[in-house]
C-alpha cells in the first residue's frame, strides 16, 4: 500500500515539487522562492506512494554541520496513513550509516515535534522562525 523510493526520474522530481508546492506554498503560505533552493540538485530526494499515487516527499543533504533532513511533506488527505513514518524510516536507513562523527539534524515545525521524537530526535535550543513558521532544531 505504501512504497518509498529514491527519486531517480524527471517525472518523480516533478511529482515531489508538486507535493511540496501543495503543502508548503499553498497550505502553509511559504513563498515559492523560499521553498525551492540551490540544494535541489545536490540533495537526495525521496518520494512516497500510497496505492501508487505520489503523496509524500522529503530529502537529505550534507551540510557544513553534518547531515540535514528536510522538506518533509505529505498531502493533507494522506497524513493519517503513516506515510511520513515510511519516508523517515527509509531516510534513516540510508543516512545513519553515514553519520559517523557528523551531526544528524533537522528543523522541525513545532506541531511535528512528537513525530520526530518517536525516532530518537530531541530538541536543541530555542524556537526560531523559518518562513514565518515556528521550528526547533532537532538532533539524534
Amino acid at each position: 500500500m505504501i512504497s518509498v523510493e529514491k527519486v531517480s526520474t524527471d517525472n518523480q522530481k516533478k511529482d515531489i515539487f508538486t507535493i511540496r508546492e501543495q503543502v508548503f506554498v499553498i497550505e502553509q503560505n511559504v513563498p515559492k522562492e523560499e521553498e525551492y533552493d540551490e540544494y535541489e540538485d545536490t540533495s537526495t530526494h525521496y518520494i512516497a506512494y500510497y496505492e501508487n499515487k505520489p503523496v509524500g516527499t522529503a530529502r537529505w543533504r550534507f551540510t557544513k554541520k553534518g547531515i540535514k533532513l528536510e522538506r518533509f511533506a505529505v498531502l493533507a488527505e494522506y497524513r493519517d496513513k503513516k506515510i511520513g513514518r515510511a519516508i523517515l524510516e527509509n531516510i534513516l536507513e540510508e543516512v545513519l550509516p553515514l553519520k559517523a562523527n557528523k551531526e544528524l539534524y533537522l528543523h522541525a515545525q513545532v506541531q511535528a515535534l512528537g513525530f520526530y521524537e518517536k525516532f530518537g530526535f530531541h530538541k536543541e535550543g530555542e524556537t526560531f522562525q523559518e518562513c514565518d513558521i515556528w521550528h526547533y532544531k532537532m538532533k539524534i
